[in-house]
């Protein structure tokens, strides 16, 4: 069967979405960071929140249990009933592979799920937020139903500021990160991430460890996420994992172009300068 089909029949088959509700946010975790379950699950549990956590073995993930989970962990952030996530195996940019490498890369981390009894993911992340359009058919024939990306190419990296999730204009396997949490982000650097979702969008968090000693320039302190995720609860956001997304938004209406919307925003932000 052609890739063009199998997209279509991947994002047709699911019941009828209801209206967004207000003050929706998702929020979502990379690379399996060890505090994510020592400091922020105990959190998100407290407060009612919801998550995706994507998984991958990149890194020295195998050896290094202090700075990463174990997978009694991560099949116990399902047994709470967070989302597990796929971030490839070996967190390698899907542009640096092939479509085999691609397919093997996510197929490593569906194993582990399918070993620890963790349902098959159905969400994606980009690792290191890179993506190219040629993918969007393999991921959708690999059964994922939605697809986190960063910030870029219509903010800069290096901020962690982006793009509040458009549904019906941002394609499905394309969810743009409206904010990828930093170590110098202050609550107000926090409020200005949610300001920027008009009505109808959705601001879609991406944070790493809290904190993150492999990777210091994603680190949040725990003073700090606190103090974030207290503001959602106190302010009445809904907090949600990704796969969550389908309640209200309709993945089948994936727009013909995927690229267009990230060019119009490109030439609005060119425009603004």
């Amino acid at each position: 069967m052609a890739c063009g089909a199998l997209l279509l029949i991947a994002l047709t088959a699911f019941p009828v979405p209801g209206p967004l509700p207000e003050k929706v946010v998702v929020l979502t975790f990379d690379d399996g960071v060890r505090s994510q379950y020592t400091v922020v699950r105990p959190l998100l549990k407290e407060l009612g929140f919801s998550a995706t956590f994507f998984i991958t073995e990149g890194f020295d993930f195998p050896m290094n249990k202090r700075d990463y989970m174990s997978w009694k962990q991560i099949r116990q952030l399902h047994l709470d009933g967070f989302e597990i996530g796929n971030h490839t195996w070996d967190h390698v940019p899907v542009t640096s592979e092939t479509p085999a490498g691609l397919a093997r890369q996510v197929e490593g981390i569906n194993e582990k799920c399918r070993q620890y009894g963790i349902p098959r993911p159905v969400s994606f992340a980009y690792p290191a937020n890179e993506f190219n359009f040629d993918v969007l058919p393999l991921l959708a024939a690999a059964g994922f139903r939605l697809a986190r990306r960063g910030g870029s190419p219509e903010r800069p990296y290096e901020a962690g500021r982006g793009i509040a999730y458009s549904p019906g204009e941002d394609h499905p396997l394309l969810v743009p990160s409206a904010g990828d949490a930093r170590p110098h982000w202050t609550l107000e650097d926090f409020q200005a991430v949610l300001g920027q979702a008009a009505p109808g969008t959705i601001p879609v968090l991406q944070f790493h460890g809290v904190p993150d000693r492999q990777h210091p320039w994603v680190s949040t302190s725990p003073h700090r996420f606190r103090e974030f995720m207290t503001y959602l609860k106190e302010n009445g956001y809904r907090v949600l994992a990704l796969r969550d997304l389908e309640r209200w938004v309709a993945i089948s209406k994936q727009p013909a172009d995927p690229g267009r919307v990230i060019r119009e925003r490109l030439e609005r932000l060119r425009e603004q300068n």
